[in-house]
């Protein structure tokens, strides 16, 4: 009885709340309002949806097939031994449906990954236009094996969509999700699915055809042919509508928690309930209106707002005053120079990095540990929420990391430090003031393996450094790209010995340039047997034959031994490992301890923080000191 009767005065509270809520919202629609809190003393929190919503309208798909009868169908692909198995589809459509014709990769080409709305791809629009001219019925393509080959197939897919012209993705298992969501975000809302049994690269030739023929077929030509239905239309295609600011779910920090677990609102840690008061706090601090766009961000292309940026940041459990920085880093996820790699399953691991006065006034840590001090770790914590509710990627369907992803972090440069050495820090090197505020995004395939070099010979820290990056290239044992974006993080002690050398970070890069290489036969041997786009051993080059190949397209040269093999041969056939310009160096870290630490990754987008215009005031009302008391003068 007392238990359904403080049931019964909760509910009446929390109905108070609601009509106060709207009594509110009438009074002043232009900005949030503060709203009563008594309802979430007695009986819980009533809390906002962190999700922004999607920009993308869902279009009308054209009729399936009846039949491949008579029809021209393409078949496209270039990831994931489509040499083999789509000669094998186009044969198989021919044995079943004489009169068909089949065109192949080289007579149409792919779309690759589809563009944002708004932006032009040449690719695309090409792949389109052949389509149009070769009056193309069906498109299948593939093969969909990794996270990003999978997007960069479903693009011809969602292409020919969008001319009214029926498709199917051929894709691995774990990856037909992926495909899926790839065309959802995209504004196709049924996307039709070939699953093949298992990882393309560790079959043999007689198993991917057997596979093609028993398994892929029967997909293939039931998914053009079978029409699609109302409810594969409407599934997870229907749009949330209402004001963004709307109460989304009311319960205990337990019941908050789970559920927003269950819809995928969190990584699965606990969150601060997102209240509506929680959030208005954190708009003082922003210098927007609370309804201004940041961003729209891929890859679900979400209209991100002032206010989906705060409802994360408290979930997160950052500080108010960190909104600034937080909105540049929103705004920063969408820059494809960053975010281009984050679907794979190679799990490129999002960090960022901050410059200039205001992460010093905020405390946020340049020194030993610095991203697990509290600010660091809030500002990673809200980079990990915003890659799922402000930009769609989720894991096991769009960030495909195959034994998953380590939480995202924040760290900051000592600029003070790169002035002692006599280096300008990075934003000053990327064209920023001195002054000025930045946040940089990166993401990187490894942490943590650092090198203490134990020498105070310039020349020879400068070899092990390269000897370092020759190691650290785009895969383990180099395997992917022959050039990878860097960061190479270093104590002050370590760039104090190099500045004695160098004059600047750009000259250290330029000796590095022409260090760092790396024997064609490793090379060769690791591109060929653990290519990560799909087997070359028993291909139509021998190793021998491929390391040729090599040392033809990567820039082959005969040149002095590298001095840590320490060989009789005074010269081998060596490529580089480094290009101009793909390398960060950051003095940050313990500056008591001698470390480098080599990080390879994807690249990097630094944006300038906006402050509003009255920051000092807003900040000295919590106790801070002004910011330009954290001002730093050249050559001090």
């Amino acid at each position: 009885m007392f238990l359904l009767a403080g049931l019964c005065l909760g509910l009446v509270a929390y109905a108070q709340r609601v009509v106060c809520d709207e009594t509110c919202r009438l009074a002043d629609a232009s900005a949030p309002q503060p709203r009563p809190v008594q309802a979430e003393k007695e009986a819980g929190f009533a809390v906002v949806s962190p999700v922004a919503r999607s920009s993308v309208e869902m279009i009308r798909q054209a009729p399936r097939l009846e039949s491949l009868d008579g029809k021209t169908i393409a078949v496209v692909g270039v990831s994931f031994m489509t040499g083999v198995t789509h000669p094998e589809i186009k044969r198989l459509i021919l044995a079943h449906y004489p009169s068909a014709r089949v065109l192949l990769l080289d007579e149409v080409g792919i779309a690759g990954p589809y563009p944002a709305p708004g932006v032009t791809r040449k690719a695309k629009e090409e792949f389109q236009r052949r389509l149009k001219e070769l009056k193309v019925d069906a498109v299948i393509s593939g093969n969909g094996g990794c996270g990003l080959c999978t997007p960069k197939e479903t693009g011809s897919c969602i292409a020919a969509e969008y001319l009214g012209i029926p498709s199917v993705i051929i894709a691995g298992p774990g990856f037909a999700g992926q495909a899926r969501y790839t065309a959802l975000n995209n504004g196709v809302p049924v996307m039709r699915v070939a699953q093949y049994p298992g990882a393309f690269a560790t079959h043999t030739a007689e198993e991917l055809l057997t596979n093609t023929r028993e398994i892929l077929w029967p997909q293939i030509v039931d998914a053009l042919t079978r029409p699609i239905t109302e409810e594969e239309r409407q599934a997870g295609a229907s749009a949330t509508t209402g004001d963004i600011r709307d109460d989304a779910y009311y319960g205990s920090i337990d019941e908050i928690n789970a559920y927003f677990t269950e819809m995928k609102w969190s990584d699965g840690l606990p969150v601060i309930p997102p209240t509506f008061d929680r959030v208005n706090a954190f708009l003082k601090y922003a210098g927007k209106q609370w309804d201004e766009t940041v961003a729209v961000l891929p890859i679900a292309h979400r209209n991100v707002t002032v206010w989906h940026v705060a409802v994360n940041a408290v979930m997160a459990g950052c500080k108010p005053e960190l909104m600034p920085v937080l909105l540049a880093l929103a705004k920063g996820l969408g820059d494809p120079s960053f975010r281009r790699t984050l679907a794979s399953t190679h799990a490129w691991i999002p960090y960022c990095w901050l410059n200039g006065p205001l992460s010093r006034q905020l405390g946020l840590d340049s020194g030993q540990g610095q991203i697990n001090e509290a600010a660091n770790m809030a500002v990673g914590r809200f980079m990990n929420l915003a890659l799922m509710n402000l930009c769609g990627y989720y894991v096991k369907q769009d960030r495909m990391g195959t034994f998953g992803y380590p939480m995202c972090w924040c760290m900051a440069e000592d600029d003070a430090a790169c002035l002692r050495v006599g280096w300008k820090p990075s934003h000053v090197r990327a064209g920023y003031a001195l002054n000025d505020n930045t946040v940089t995004l990166a993401s990187t395939l490894l942490w943590g393996n650092n090198m203490a070099p134990s020498t105070t010979n310039p020349e020879k820290l400068t070899e092990l450094l390269a000897w370092d990056i020759s190691q650290r290239s785009q895969f383990a044992l180099g395997s992917g790209r022959q050039f990878t974006f860097r960061t190479i993080l270093m104590t002050e002690p370590v760039a104090r010995i190099l500045s004695g050398r160098y004059r600047s970070p750009e000259a250290l890069e330029a000796e590095l340039i022409e260090t760092s290489r790396r024997p064609v036969k490793e090379r060769a041997f690791a591109n060929y047997y653990a290519n990560p786009g799909g087997a070359k051993d028993g291909g139509a080059h021998t190793l021998r034959q491929y390391q040729g190949h090599i040392r033809k397209d990567e820039g082959g040269e005969m040149t002095p031994t590298p001095a840590w093999y320490d060989s009789p041969e005074s010269e081998q056939m060596t490529v580089p490992t480094m290009k101009r310009g793909m390398t960060a160096f950051l003095i940050t870290g313990d500056a008591a301890r001698n470390k480098v630490q080599t990080m390879p990754g994807g690249g990097y987008a630094t944006l300038k923080i906006e402050l509003p215009a009255d920051w000092d005031a807003l900040m000295a009302e919590l106790g801070y000191r002004p910011l330009k008391d954290f001002y730093l003068k050249e050559g001090k």
